[in-house]
């Protein structure tokens, strides 16, 4: 399977998840059919699907065009079914299907919004978060709770550790330096810190990520670890308590 960025509107990610063989692809989320649209046509692609996440319109705004162009499939969560422009198979929590010959999995993440949900390519190990995860980060809650995202989080963090984890937005230079001011007797992030910014200054793109990185260094994914919450002064609060204070601080950042 190949997989391509295409970077749409302001700072969103769409994937297009190929076959060599076959020439048939899926979009993981449609922010804008446009770009998309140039880029199946240069490759020679036969759209078979579009993978939403979620009903927002930076996700789903080019759904109906691209629809329209290619005659392809929508799919999305079951109780998005009213908020998703063009959706044909409804999806539920923890639901299997195929692309091609890879296996896909559906987790619902709720705390973004109350339909997210998030695939997991469970062959290659490739992970799409749309706005649940980020590099460093994690998405807004808008619809659902801390408790929520919180649940939600605790799915992706059990996967493999290679599972490579593609986001929905490029927000990793400032989640990185909100890590950086909010942690500085964490060690390991602060000797990284320079490490990541450098890198991420040499590559075009700073999707993908992998859960190992994530799992050490995104501080939203810390709420279950002791020694990080002591280094930064706040191993007082429980597990919702600690997600609760760093999103909110993030929030009025």
């Amino acid at each position: 399977m190949n997989i391509d960025i295409i970077p749409c509107l302001k700072d969103n990610y769409s994937y297009v998840v190929s076959d060599n063989k076959t020439r048939n692809a899926c979009v993981i989320d449609a922010p804008d059919s446009i770009p998309i649209k140039n880029f199946l046509k240069k490759k020679k692609l036969n759209l078979k699907y579009i993978l939403n996440t979620h009903h927002h319109s930076d996700h789903v705004g080019g759904n109906l065009e691209l629809k329209k162009e290619f005659k392809c499939k929508i799919l999305g969560f079951r109780d998005d079914k009213n908020r998703i422009p063009g959706i044909d198979i409804l999806l539920n929590d923890k639901q299997n299907f195929k692309f091609e010959e890879t296996e896909i999995i559906t987790e619902h993440t709720p705390g973004h919004t109350s339909g997210h949900i998030i695939f997991f390519f469970k062959k290659e190990k490739y992970l799409f978060t749309g706005d649940t995860l980020f590099s460093f980060g994690c998405g807004r809650l808008f619809e659902g709770s801390y408790l929520d995202m919180v649940n939600s989080l605790k799915k992706i963090k059990k996967l493999p550790t290679d599972t490579k984890i593609f986001f929905g937005h490029e927000y990793t230079s400032n989640n990185l330096i909100f890590s950086k001011n909010l942690t500085q007797n964490n060690k390991a992030l602060k000797t990284n810190y320079e490490k990541f910014l450098k890198d991420l200054n040499k590559k075009k793109f700073s999707t993908p990520s992998t859960l190992e990185v994530e799992n050490k260094f995104n501080i939203f994914l810390q709420f279950d670890n002791e020694k990080f919450k002591k280094e930064i002064n706040l191993n007082h609060l429980n597990e919702l308590d600690f997600f609760k204070k760093i999103r909110d601080l993030k929030d009025n950042a």
